[in-house]
């Protein structure tokens, strides 16, 4: 009977098995949300990767698993981009190949790894995987969605990390305790320093639970959100949204939130849907934020933007929104890439982007930071909202496009981590679901409303005070990461110098020509 280590011989057989191993981590995520396995996901992937033969094939291997992670984290883009879905995995799955290659290089399996490159390999494997999600951070390559830390987002102990590092400092510990699970597993002889590293994550945790300073409480604000349901054509969408609104008369309001796209029309074209929206805002007595997705009168182009409008109509606050989605919102290089349009519903026309994040004043005493839609996945974002003052981030989106797939939970989770980052509320409003609130300290306000739901719904809404260490220090996480590459880069090229000057010399000297040159072959 053949052995499954001689079953994997064959490098297509191998390469499938590292697809299925990068895929594993999805279950961690909304909607299976097994946060838990987000700590052994890695395990067999690691595995296999240190069984690698050759350096190559670890790298083919890291890359098969990063095809298979990115996959299985946007397979709900299959029915609108069809095959493109797999030229993107495949693409950004190379990013991993570097990643499996230092796998291989610090725990291969035919050598007994010493303690000493265990405790490296708990330092330099988080820090590599830290680089692969900085550079998918690159707005043109897809963005942050699906960063590992991500996962954690229910976990109390967690959020609070994530106050003190961001989810960069999630995503480190969560690598760095599936390498200690990969050794404890597959090295008995290296055994302390991965209990190590476990008991370090565990420490670390337990410091920031007690230490890490929490939001001060600084009052409350009653928030409406809007969701219209799926709804086709946008005068239909505005009449049931305007419908829904006048329910919130009477329930004493501060701000009401419409989800992205909500309007279909430039208000500045369409001065009646100005009117009826400055009368909803006078009859719940609280200004409206609503998301306009058209082409704009006063410059050339379809901009997505947050406008807000009070009773006397729009109150001159604006946002455009600057990340667009690519392939849904824009396509890159589009001479290049144009004919992703003729394989899925990619986008026809690209959209605007906006030059600036804007604070609004949404009502006496409450500034509001706004985002649309996918640019909640940037940690970035949220932390310069709240450091030029948002006492509310605010996000409208809509995925009615992924309307019964994860990507409804996935997106409304990450206003779990920004809430947490920030230590400011957090509000997720959408068009189709899902709709949903987080305190200062990430946990959840109220209910979800989900993706059959077209209703209405008011949150009360802890206010916070003062700066979050993540705030203040930015993403710290990932610059320790890059020194400590560049420590590893600068190490291993001395390393090289070092060897190639004390080589040997050859105990027989080359033989020589009449001319006095090395003699070659053929000579």
């Amino acid at each position: 009977m053949k052995t499954f280590g001689h079953w994997l011989t064959s490098p297509w057989r191998r390469t499938a098995v590292a697809a299925l191993a990068g895929a594993l981590p999805v279950l961690a995520f909304p909607a299976p949300a097994l946060w838990w396995w987000a700590y052994l996901a890695l395990v067999p992937w690691i595995l296999l990767t240190r069984s690698a033969p050759t350096g190559r094939r670890a790298a083919y291997d890291g890359w098969g698993g990063g095809f298979g992670f990115m996959l299985a984290m946007h397979h709900w883009l299959l029915p609108s981009l069809h095959v493109f879905t797999l030229v993107i995995a495949a693409l950004l799955g190379a990013l991993w190949a570097p990643w499996a290659w230092l796998v291989r290089r610090f725990l291969a399996k035919d050598v007994i790894p010493t303690r000493g490159r265990v405790f490296a390999a708990l330092l330099v494997l988080p820090s590599g995987w830290l680089a692969i999600e900085l550079v998918r951070s690159w707005q043109g390559l897809g963005g942050p969605w699906g960063m590992l830390g991500a996962s954690q987002w229910q976990v109390e102990p967690a959020l609070r990390l994530a106050s003190v590092g961001g989810v960069w400092l999630l995503s480190f510990l969560v690598v760095a305790v599936n390498v200690s699970a990969a050794v404890l597993v597959s090295v008995p002889a290296s055994r302390a320093p991965a209990v190590a590293g476990l008991v370090a994550t565990a420490a670390t945790a337990s410091a920031a639970w007690v230490w890490a300073p929490r939001p001060d409480a600084d009052g409350q604000t009653r928030i409406a959100v809007v969701q219209a349901g799926v709804i086709d054509g946008p005068d239909r969408r505005f009449d049931r949204e305007e419908q829904l609104t006048r329910r919130l008369i009477g329930q004493d309001v501060d701000l009401i939130v419409w989800g992205e796209s909500s309007v279909g029309h430039d208000l500045a074209e369409r001065p009646d849907l100005a009117g009826r929206l400055a009368e909803l805002a006078r009859v719940t007595d609280a200004d409206i934020l609503v998301n306009v997705d058209a082409r704009r009168s006063d410059r050339p182009g379809i901009y997505k933007s947050s406008i807000l409008v009070g009773p006397g109509g729009p109150t001159g606050d604006r946002y455009d929104k600057m990340r667009l989605v690519p392939f849904g919102e824009y396509i890159p290089a589009r001479s290049l890439l144009g004919w992703a349009t003729s394989v899925g519903k990619a986008a026809g026309e690209d959209r605007r982007r906006g030059t600036g994040q804007v604070v609004m004043n949404a009502g006496p005493g409450l500034r509001i930071g706004p985002m649309v839609c996918f640019e909640t996945a940037f940690p970035d974002m949220s932390r310069h909202l709240a450091e030029d003052g948002a006492d509310v981030l605010v996000a409208q989106s809509s995925t009615s496009s992924f309307q019964w797939s994860w990507a409804p939970a996935q997106h409304a989770s990450l206003g779990a981590l920004r809430a947490a980052e920030t230590g400011r509320p957090f509000i997720h409003s959408t068009l189709t679901g899902v709709s949903a609130v987080y305190d200062p300290s990430g946990r959840r306000v109220g209910s979800w409303l989900g993706t059959d739901a077209s209703t209405t719904a008011v949150y009360d809404v802890p206010l916070a005070d003062g700066v979050t260490p993540y705030v203040r220090y930015g993403d710290w996480p990932v610059q320790v990461a890059l020194l400590v590459l560049m420590a590893l880069g600068l190490t291993e090229g001395a390393r090289a110098v070092r060897l190639r000057r004390t080589a040997p010399a050859p105990l027989v000297p080359p033989a020589r020509t009449v001319r006095e040159s090395p003699a070659r072959p053929g000579r």
